[in-house]
């Protein structure tokens, strides 16, 4: 009897844990999410015209849609591409998207996005990392 309403107990647990992920897990942003996340850190952090803001998720969503095509096909062959070339793929479009919000920012504006807003927009990690790292 015990050993069952553990094992519900836990299945219970499991379920709720489970169904706390929105969609079962990690899901990535589309292009026009990942746009207008960079569009409400700008439009936070300067005075910017709407127009040009618009003009920007556009080309940020149309170069999303590119990177994420790029993904697709390197990970299509069946074998996953090593760090290095995937690092040198992703630096560039990192670079062809920092040309766009340059061309909308001023000289100190675009200091201040790279070296304050855009660290702080990147995924960060929990203390435990997660994994078995000691050998357990």
């Amino acid at each position: 009897m015990k050993k069952a309403l553990f094992l519900m107990t836990g299945l219970f647990a499991l379920t709720v844990m489970i169904n706390a992920q929105p969609g079962g897990g990690f899901q990535r942003r589309t292009p026009e999410e990942r746009a207008a996340v960079i569009h409400a850190k700008l439009d936070s952090a300067f005075t910017i015209e709407a127009s040009r803001l618009a003009v920007l998720d556009t080309a940020l969503a149309i170069l999303y849609k590119q990177q994420d095509e790029k993904m697709r096909e390197m990970f299509s062959s069946g074998e996953r591409p090593d760090r290095e070339t995937m690092m040198a793929e992703m630096q560039k479009y990192t670079d062809a998207r920092d040309a766009m919000i340059k061309q909308i920012l001023t000289a100190e504006q675009f200091t201040i996005w790279k070296e304050k807003i855009e660290p702080a927009m990147r995924p960060q990690r929990g203390a435990g990392g997660g994994g078995m790292r000691n050998g357990n």
